[in-house]
């Protein structure tokens, strides 16, 4: 498919996050049952969390990101209204976890008391609005304490290996917002923002 993510298990090849997930979490002994449950209920609620992120959480996340950061970094004309229906689904997704799958039973998602690849999945997309700045970060998340309570959960959960995963995320979205405050639209720098994604 010639796009990322995509895996080489020894000859096995296989694209799409979710796929991935779902291949990795079951191909190999010693996974603990927590990541993608046996029990077929627990694990139909994380296949149903995973439909969805790719049709709500991932469309307003990566349609944002793509309208007011790298479509223009890349010298493309900022589309406001595909970016203003982005924002407006990103936050509607935001509430949509707050409210449907955290709850007080255990700190990842549908009340788990360990995560499991749906938060994988979900916490990862939310790192990306980074590249939209800390302050809009905040806006999103802050007035949900649940969600930013998860956040910090599957953060702790996965350490150091989710910080260490993101620090280049983070990098890239500094790098974009310094190129932003700066005005930089010289054709050397949409060259530089192409091989930097």
């Amino acid at each position: 498919m010639g796009l990322v993510p995509a895996i080489d298990d020894d000859g096995f090849y296989l694209f799409e996050s979710h796929a991935i997930l779902r291949y990795l979490s079951s191909a190999y002994p010693g996974i603990a049952d927590h990541w993608y449950p046996a029990d077929v209920k627990k694990r139909a609620q994380i296949e149903c969390i995973l439909d969805w992120h790719h049709t709500n959480l991932r469309r307003g996340s990566a349609g944002l990101i793509v309208n007011r950061v790298i479509g223009p970094a890349l010298g493309r004309p900022l589309d406001e209204k595909a970016a203003a229906e982005c924002e407006a689904l990103l936050k509607a997704s935001v509430k949509k976890i707050d409210a449907l799958w955290l709850n007080e039973s255990g700190p990842f998602l549908t009340g788990s008391p360990e995560p499991s690849i749906a938060d994988l999945s979900l916490a990862c997309e939310l790192m990306q609005v980074e590249f939209l700045g800390e302050e809009f970060k905040s806006e999103l998340v802050n007035p949900h304490p649940k969600v930013k309570h998860w956040l910090a959960a599957v953060e702790k959960a996965l350490a150091p290996h989710f910080e260490d995963v993101h620090q280049k995320l983070k990098a890239r979205a500094v790098m974009f917002q310094k190129r932003k405050e700066h005005g930089d639209s010289h054709p050397s720098s949409k060259v530089a923002a192409q091989s930097d994604l």
